[in-house]
């Protein structure tokens, strides 16, 4: 990584806050296999039964997830996030229902209390959302949606609802990926200008008919085409 080498006092709390580390700060990307068992020791210096400690309490949180035969991989990037992947699953309409609430709530407050600073930047991932689509970029495009629905919570300057938007950030894009009409023909057009203008106006009620309408629409369709 190289991960610093551990005391001999809590090593494997020591191995779990350096493997967390390596996770929320994205130098483990979610999907990707971590290093091996013998490459954890080395670069730990500490045994192998502290690096299977460690790795089984990170797959207990749902942070990792241990594919006999294939390796560990980063299935999440907190607690938070892997629980909420566990209780929900592949429940989509679980997962958009949640999001409605609270993006809702994020947008009314955004309204009322978002800077200047956070509207330029609500308008430039919305600029990138829409060069990704036109290009076919697809991953770039996920990106950049699930970053404009947290910026709308974030411009909330509600620390909380902030925190527990983030923790929801992979199942937020893997929500996307299954519902846009980039990814899924015949889909809803979820265009997000109308919320962007609700903000911009400082109108906080059309703000949150506009986070909740977009979602909204996609448990419709959701409704109708369960296959999704």
């Amino acid at each position: 990584m190289p991960l610093a080498t551990t005391r001999r006092a809590g090593l494997v709390d020591q191995v779990i806050d350096q493997m967390r580390s390596a996770i929320t700060t994205g130098e483990w990307r979610v999907g990707e296999r971590i290093p091996t068992e013998p490459e954890l020791v080395t670069a730990l210096g500490v045994g192998r039964n502290t690096v299977r400690e460690a790795v089984r309490a990170l797959a207990h949180a749902g942070l990792l997830e241990v594919r006999q035969g294939d390796g560990t991989f980063v299935r999440a990037t907190s607690e938070l996030s892997g629980a909420v992947r566990r209780l929900c699953g592949p429940e989509l309409r679980d997962v958009l229902e949640v999001r409605r609430a609270l993006e809702a709530d994020g947008a009314r407050l955004a309204a009322t209390n978002r800077t200047d600073a956070q509207l330029e930047q609500l308008v430039r991932l919305l600029e990138i959302r829409d060069e990704a689509a036109a290009s076919g970029q697809w991953a770039k495009f996920v990106q950049a949606d699930a970053d404009f629905h947290h910026l709308v919570v974030v411009a909330s300057h509600n620390k909380l609802l902030a925190e527990l938007h983030a923790g929801l950030t992979e199942v937020i894009k893997a929500s996307i990926e299954a519902i846009d009409e980039t990814a899924q023909p015949g889909a809803p057009k979820l265009d997000h200008y109308g919320l962007l203008h609700a903000i911009r106006d400082r109108d906080a009620e059309r703000a949150v008919r506009e986070a909740g309408g977009f979602l909204a629409e996609a448990l419709t369709y959701l409704a109708r085409n369960p296959a999704s």
